[in-house]
């Protein structure tokens, strides 16, 4: 899932910010719905490194992440064959990619 978010990430932004994020997907859990359908919740972290790249990836009134959002999305739920209820949050770490230890808690190794 979270490679799926950042695939969307790559596609819609320019090539300064895309290198510069790392997807993390904080939970990912399977539940019934009302309706009797099952559903999957996945909650996201993207992390980038600078405060303007932010900015950058939500865009106005959100439409950046909004786009990002419904794409990945659409994909997990044709992967997964289930509904998918996708959140993204955007976060920053300065400087993540030259700290190991961030790094390592990113799935880098």
């Amino acid at each position: 899932a979270a490679e799926m978010v950042r695939e969307k990430l790559l596609r819609n932004l320019r090539d300064e910010v895309p290198h510069g994020t790392a997807v993390v997907v904080e939970t990912m859990k399977e539940h019934t719905a009302r309706s009797g359908e099952e559903v999957l919740d996945v909650d996201a972290i993207i992390y980038c490194e600078r405060e303007n790249h932010k900015g950058m990836i939500i865009g106005k009134g959100g439409a950046t992440l909004k786009r990002i959002a419904t794409q990945a999305r659409g994909e997990m739920e044709r992967f997964f064959q289930i509904q998918v209820n996708l959140k993204c949050w955007v976060k920053v770490k300065e400087d993540w990619r030259n700290r190991e230890q961030i790094m390592r808690s990113f799935g880098y190794n």
